[in-house]
């Protein structure tokens, strides 16, 4: 087997220093930072199942990939530190006081607005009203949503937030209210309108996990104003705007997020499992140069949500204008444009049946008008940038004036745009000048999780029979650990490093590189320990 001497080491650290310092550059300069969406498990059309593996159904979603993990620190003084995002945020929802967080602390979209102005709390007077990306950043998709629980209980169900650091109340039901009345105020308004021409104000409810457009009156029926819960937020005013650079490839890179994105989107409507065998073959294929696509979860779909854009306003669907989007025909028979899914499972009552999905079009929904009456009309009831869920698996004909009290629209079958991470290798060779990209034939997956501690997991591929070797070096060329090093018949391989170095000790915090290296080919991935 040929050996690496310690000059190749040295040169191969030094090129692979210069590309982190790069990455640590890029990453440092994102404004818009994802904060990952805390799903842990991984669902097949109905339940939690082990994870499944490259080549398998349902390989790919939410729980297999690990962004930035949510860290919060409290202050003590009523605030919320977001250390990823930056944002400052109050920490509970019970404006008056009382200890209670229930429908005497809610707000009218008005009175919201207007109290940033007056809000003071820690010593600091420049508090506001989220916007919808802003308050979204906090929703955690480990939460369970309770529509049609029948309990009284409410100890029993998970919320969409971390109440290990916010306080949380849902619906207030003494006041009449159902248990998922937990919607939240933001300060985007939706730029059309919904229902039948009501103006609209984008919410996030942390009871049941979507983003809805509410109205800024009254709801029907009612003569009040509808009222929200609220937090205000401060600091990193660049947070949820977005940098979109057209790379000339088909793919767009968003340097507030770190993301590219595919310019198009499938062009055609795929259940949920389809959508990650779909994105299964453009790796295979190396879509546009690319094998490590992904569908996104739902948050980072979210993310470039153009919200001051609809198909009644800008007579398009609701993202920049770099991108290209399918025009649909909808349930009226009228052009429209699509849901797309996520790699989120919505998890519900009845378990993991449903899956988030964002509308880039009209959020619609069948409302019988008059109530009442059996004459049901196809109405923007949620507004272009919603989140809801649809089942995974079925038939939309099932559901012919849609689910829900808003008659939500049930499609099943939805669109896809692939997302990577922008700073990560594609275990492809470097671009050439031609912008023609071939496969390695040693592959080094990035290790999972990453930062980790204390231990990491490592895949690799061997293409044929040959001798190869898998070591961790620190960033002076230092030999960490040997993993292994023997003859390999082709294949993919799976080790993982539990920290420690080859006398067994633990290693400090720090940034690590791993090597694979035969013969004639040596790759190599950077990893982060954090103790």
């Amino acid at each position: 087997m040929h050996r690496i001497t310690q000059r190749q080491i040295q040169h191969h650290l030094k090129r692979t220093l210069i590309a982190f310092l790069l990455m640590a550059a890029m990453i440092s300069a994102q404004t818009y930072k994802i904060v990952d969406t805390g799903q842990s498990a991984c669902y097949d059309n109905q339940d939690a199942i082990s994870t499944p593996s490259e080549g398998e159904a349902f390989y790919g979603q939410d729980a297999q990939y690990d962004g930035f993990q949510p860290v919060y620190t409290d202050n003590g003084d009523g605030t919320i530190t977001d250390n990823i995002t930056g944002l400052m945020w109050s920490k509970t929802p019970d404006l008056d006081g009382d200890g209670l967080i229930n429908y005497a602390d809610k707000l009218s979209h008005s009175e919201a607005l207007a109290g940033a102005d007056t809000f003071s709390l820690a010593g600091y007077d420049d508090w506001r009203l989220p916007t919808i990306k802003e308050q979204y950043s906090l929703i955690m998709f480990s939460g369970v949503d309770p529509s049609g629980w029948n309990g009284t209980d409410v100890s029993e169900l998970t919320p969409f937030i971390n109440t290990d650091y916010f306080d949380f109340g849902y619906g207030d039901t003494a006041a009449d209210e159902r248990i998922i009345d937990a919607q939240f105020a933001t300060s985007t308004q939706y730029v059309s309108t919904t229902m039948m021409g009501d103006s609209t104000m984008f919410g996030v409810n942390f009871a049941d996990g979507r983003i809805k457009g509410y109205p800024v009156g009254p709801m029907p029926g009612q003569t009040e104003d509808k009222q929200f819960y609220v937090l205000y937020v401060r600091g990193n005013p660049d947070y949820g705007v977005n940098d979109f650079v057209d790379n000339g490839d088909g793919t767009i890179t968003d340097n507030a997020t770190g993301l590219m994105w595919q310019q198009t989107d499938s062009d055609t409507a795929l259940t949920w499992e389809a959508a990650f065998e779909w994105v299964q073959q453009k790796n295979a294929d190396s879509y546009l140069g690319y094998n490590d696509w992904r569908l996104p979860n739902v948050k980072e779909l979210q993310s470039i949500v153009d919200y001051t854009r609809s198909p009644v306003t800008t007579n398009s669907a609701a993202i920049d204008t770099l991108f290209e989007c399918s025009q649909i025909t909808d349930e009226d028979g009228s052009p429209n444009y699509p849901f797309y899914w996520s790699s989120t499972t919505h998890n519900n009552m009845n378990h993991g049946d449903h899956a988030a999905y964002v509308s880039f079009g009209e959020a619609l929904g069948w409302m019988e008008v008059p109530p009442m009456s059996g004459n049901y009309q196809l109405l923007d009831v949620h507004g272009a940038g919603a989140q809801r869920s649809d089942p995974k698996t079925g038939d939309p004909n099932d559901y012919p004036y849609g689910f829900g009290p808003q008659g939500d629209v049930i499609r099943i079958y939805n669109d896809v745009r692939l997302v990577r991470n922008a700073e990560t290798q594609s275990g492809l060779n470097e671009r050439t000048s031609g912008s023609v990209m071939t496969p390695v034939q040693i592959q080094l997956q990035q290790n999972y999780p990453n930062p980790f501690n204390p231990t990491t997991t490592i895949t690799f591929t061997i293409p044929k029979e040959e001798q190869a070797s898998l070591a961790i070096y620190d960033l002076l060329g230092h030999q960490v650990r040997i993993l292994t090093q023997k003859t390999f018949s082709a294949g993919d391989y799976t080790l993982i490093w539990n920290g420690q170095d080859d006398i067994g000790l633990p290693v400090a915090s720090g940034i690590y590189v791993i090597i694979l290296s035969t013969g004639e080919q040596r790759v190599s991935r950077k990893m982060m320990l954090v103790k």
